[in-house]
């Protein structure tokens, strides 16, 4: 071997060399300070066939500018989402306070799968989920929870958990010939499929409750479904509710639910399904919970309060979840991963544990605490845990306030203002979220009328179809006009999750995630949509 070269190698990628290393992120935030002054581009060029026919790896050692060289055409590449314009869907900018987190979980590089791998890293992700979970669940006696690599895990605890509530040992012997489902809403995130399937439940024992007009699951017809699984001798493990749907942040009734559930499992003699809720959009709402709105310290404006009450009305239903999952990676404009599974109830992790016996290799673990014993994944980065604490504690609460009581205004703004157009229709004119959804169709049309033939069952769904063309074609219209320096990028649902009668609702889609949009571009978005038609 030559001890030069690997010397080499060693000073070059195993020592800090601190001026090196800050001198090319200093480049790239140069990079990323220059991005910010172009307008957003929908979607950046691509080209996968170069990268399959140039999967090359450099013979030779080289230094840390030949690793910036890499990798540097992709960062550029790639879109931040920091513009204001940036209004498509339920991600947003990442903050600052969440960077230094993030930089120095990467420069520790810890693994939370045991304390031996994260030591005190350990005990941050213990203090963010904590802190996580007394936020939602509002100062919970014993609360849990884990960071994921994503919100369909945290989904999957969820499940896990309630098919082993139902099932004991199913975590061993498997579902055997158990007849087992599981219930959302029809207007829940596609993700719960998925968690069906690989929870071995299967996908068609998933059973989709169909929504009212505010995206939320009708208590009845769940009521109906409950009454016939059980009649048919099938054991319900879950019943996942959502707060905040990806499309309009439709909220589910959490505490109507928790009473369906008790009263008719109680009637069947069978044990009660895990009420997990999906808050992966919502979550955030709960930061209004305390806000003082008789006081209103934070003089938010009269028509803002409103919006602060059902926001702070929903978070009351968090308390009677068993289990949630949130994505701190998207209200919180946290870095990926920032997902989390939080339990109300820290024995509820029983259901998941393993003994030490079965992992031999962690043989120090301690069942008290050591997530390798009930987590799905084996190494976990510490990212969560990072960008959790250090965005909470830099922005602080009276800063999340004025976040997201900012994104609710601006989203009510932009409601208030195209719900004048009569060829316009706002579709979740009652949902509390900065999601917003509506129609847009020629004028001389009305629109308003349209939903209200189609709500009664007076609109055939070929007769909808028509008109679902015409709202589609509208929007690409404006797809292809668009000024990219001043028009807001949207996006386009194909079903906003409720459905009269059985027919999907198409809509046009505006998130209003990014805290830098303001009031001049709502103007600018309603404007430029008269202008079209």
């Amino acid at each position: 071997m030559d001890r030069a070269l690997h010397e080499q190698i060693l000073q070059t990628f195993f020592h800090c060399d601190p001026q090196a290393i800050t001198g090319i992120f200093r480049e790239f935030l140069n990079a990323l300070i220059a991005e910010d002054t172009l307008p957003p581009v929908a979607q950046m060029e691509q080209n996968y066939e170069t990268a399959r026919a140039n999967p090359e790896i450099h013979v030779l050692p080289g230094n840390l500018k030949d690793a910036r060289d890499a990798v540097f055409p992709f960062f550029w590449g790639t879109d931040s989402w920091s513009s204001p314009l940036h209004l498509e869907n339920v991600k947003g900018p990442a903050n600052y306070a969440s960077l230094i987190g993030a930089l120095a979980c990467l420069l520790k590089n810890p693994n939370l799968c045991t304390d031996t791998y994260s030591q005190r890293s350990n005990e941050l992700e213990v203090k963010s989920v904590t802190a996580l979970a007394n936020l939602l669940f509002y100062h919970t006696k014993d609360p849990w929870g884990v960071f994921t690599m994503g919100g369909t895990i945290s989904n999957m605890y969820g499940g896990r958990i309630g098919i082993e509530k139902v099932l004991p040992g199913a975590m061993q012997k498997g579902l055997g010939s158990a007849k087992l489902a599981g219930i959302v809403s029809a207007a829940a995130h596609y993700s719960n499929r998925s968690v069906a399937g690989w929870l071995g439940l299967g996908t068609e024992q998933l059973h989709a409750i169909p929504t009212d007009g505010k995206m939320a699951m009708r208590l009845d017809l769940l009521g109906e479904k409950l009454e016939e699984l059980y009649s048919a001798g099938t054991k319900v493990a879950f019943v996942t509710a959502t707060f905040g749907t990806t499309d309009a942040c439709g909220v589910d009734d959490i505490v109507g639910i928790r009473g369906v559930i008790e009263s008719v499992a109680a009637k069947h003699g069978q044990p009660v399904p895990q009420l997990h809720v999906d808050a992966a959009v919502g979550w955030a709402l709960s930061f209004l919970s305390e806000y003082d709105r008789a006081a209103n310290p934070l003089g938010f404006c009269p028509e803002l309060l409103p919006l602060v009450h059902r926001a702070q009305q929903h978070a009351l239903g968090l308390r009677q979840a068993d289990s949630i999952t949130i994505d701190f990676h998207k209200m919180g404009w946290g870095h990926y991963p920032g997902s989390a599974f939080l339990v109300n109830n820290r024995s509820d992790l029983r259901y998941l544990a393993r003994d030490v016996s079965e992992t031999p290799y962690f043989s120090e673990a301690d069942g008290r605490r050591d997530p390798a014993l009930f987590t799905l994944e084996c190494s976990r980065p510490a990212l969560g845990p990072y960008s959790v604490m250090a965005s909470l504690n830099g922005i602080g609460m009276t800063g999340w306030q004025m976040l997201i009581a900012r994104s609710l205004e601006l989203a009510q703004r932009l409601k208030d203002r195209l719900e004048q157009l009569d060829h316009c229709k706002v579709l979740n004119l009652e949902t509390t979220g900065p999601g917003v959804v509506w129609w847009v169709l020629p004028k001389g049309r009305n629109a308003k009328d349209i939903f209200a033939r189609l709500e009664a069952g007076e609109l055939p769904p070929a007769k909808f179809a028509g008109y679902a063309a015409e709202i589609r074609r509208l929007f690409d219209k404006r797809q292809q006009s668009l000024d990219p320096a001043r028009d807001a990028r949207l996006s386009f649902t194909t079903s906003i999750g409720y459905r009269p009668h059985g027919i999907d609702i198409p809509a046009w889609k505006a998130v209003l995630f990014n805290p830098r949009t303001d009031e001049a571009i709502i103007d600018r978005l309603a404007a430029g949509i008269e202008e079209l038609v």
